[in-house]
């Protein structure tokens, strides 16, 4: 007498026990096993296909590293000025009325600097006369900058004496030879012989400067280090370096945070007045710290941007090979694929097993790349002599981004493989 299967009996035989819900739960570990010792099989294999994704990660977390230490070292150099600066610097308008490059030509004058000594509100004013020396003391020589500033332009930049003391308004006015030193120009020039800067002679230009101060470092300042600098009174560089009715650029100080914005305008108009031209035809530029922090910054975002982007392309084709290697895997084991199947395994047990292959390989490749990241990333900002500023945010985005690209480029290997028939697979040797 042959059995029949009720309805209420062919549901009970379909459902799922709570037993097997917790033998199903226990395949997500079974897989994890499966998947280690498949990697761990062919380790070369494994490492090699990981090395894309530990560049991409490594270059992230490098460049990163790097250009959040440039940014935070720029921050911290212009705040040191204080948030009530202004910066004035040449810029000519061409006659298509498009703003060529900042110093595209000289426009700036001693005399505009002297006028603006009545802008109200500015309590101190200094123009920059920037010319390139050799400076010589005994055997040693150093290629660097010299400065031509007024007295005031310690309190503007907020410089800090090491030693010594800042020039005087009385050197000003007579043109005395005198210098004021940076740090990198006393260690490339004093450090060799041991020997006190203060009091010294030291030659710049066939011409011989005595010593009255040095400077505390500031390090690195906009890619260049602000150390390697010589100041010298203004009326002495224009007198002795570079005899010119031009400057470089003028710098002024704002009383009050407050009065920064009109400020601006007054300087603005005043310029225009004194240079004989209408309003929107300047030829010359008037920055803000605040505006100057803005503009630096966004430069820093840009190349950061730019190197995430190659960082990018390791990603991606880190991704590729993952997907690669997948797929020679599920060639290499079709039989036992096959074997799986036949003994009760379902596809989403056998895709969940390549799935978790994929998947280890793209978290064990991003965790070495954030490793080695790191340390790339503190030599490079050792080399460039920034401060070392790791985002957390970048790091955990990295890693990520990282396991994000081995189950996208895992995926199709793992389905296609939960997809093929088993009597199939099975004939396969």
């Amino acid at each position: 007498m042959s059995s029949m299967t009720y309805p209420s009996q062919a549901v009970s035989a379909t459902a799922t026990t709570p037993s097997q819900q917790i033998r199903r739960g226990l395949l997500i570990g079974a897989n994890l096993r499966a998947a280690l010792k498949a990697l761990l099989a062919n380790r070369l294999r494994s490492f090699l296909t990981m090395l894309g994704l530990i560049f991409g990660v490594a270059a992230v977390i490098a460049s990163v590293t790097l250009t959040s230490g440039v940014g935070a070292n720029i921050t911290q150099q212009f705040a040191s000025l204080g948030t009530n600066m202004l910066v004035i610097t040449n810029g000519v308008a061409s006659n298509r009325g498009a703003l060529e490059g900042v110093g595209s030509a000289p426009s700036l004058t001693v005399s505009d600097a002297q006028a603006l000594t009545t802008v109200p509100h500015l309590v101190n004013v200094s123009p920059l006369l920037v010319v390139h020396v050799q400076a010589i003391y005994g055997g040693q020589n150093w290629s660097t900058q010299v400065d031509g500033v007024y007295p005031s332009y310690q309190s503007l930049q907020n410089w800090q004496m090491a030693e010594g003391s800042w020039f005087s308004t009385s050197d000003e006015s007579a043109g005395l030879p005198v210098v004021v030193l940076g740090q990198t120009v006393v260690h490339n020039l004093f450090a060799s012989s041991g020997t006190d800067p203060i009091g010294q002679t030291i030659r710049i230009n066939n011409q011989l400067y005595r010593v009255v101060g040095t400077l505390q470092p500031k390090g690195q300042a906009g890619g260049s280090s602000a150390d390697d600098v010589i100041y010298v009174p203004f009326t002495t560089a224009l007198n002795r370096l570079d005899n010119t009715t031009f400057v470089s650029s003028i710098q002024a100080q704002v009383d009050n945070v407050n009065n920064v914005s009109q400020a601006q305008q007054d300087v603005t108009t005043l310029l225009e007045k004194q240079h004989h031209i209408q309003a929107g035809a300047d030829d010359f530029r008037v920055f803000g710290s605040n505006q100057l922090i803005q503009a630096a910054q966004q430069n820093v975002a840009t190349i950061a941007a730019l190197l995430i982007g190659i960082a990018a392309i390791s990603l991606t084709v880190g991704g590729i090979g993952i997907m690669n290697i997948m797929l020679v895997s599920v060639s290499e084991r079709t039989r036992e694929i096959g074997i799986r199947m036949a003994v009760g395994a379902r596809q989403s047990d056998i895709r969940n097993q390549f799935l978790i292959e994929a998947l280890t390989l793209s978290a064990a490749g991003g965790i070495i790349g954030i490793l080695f990241g790191l340390f790339a990333g503190l030599a490079l900002v050792l080399a460039f002599q920034q401060p070392f500023a790791p985002s957390i945010i970048t790091i955990l985005l990295a890693f990520g981004v990282s396991a994000t690209v081995g189950i996208i480029f895992g995926l199709y290997p793992a389905v296609r493989a939960s997809r093929l028939d088993p009597i199939v697979a099975l004939r396969i040797e």
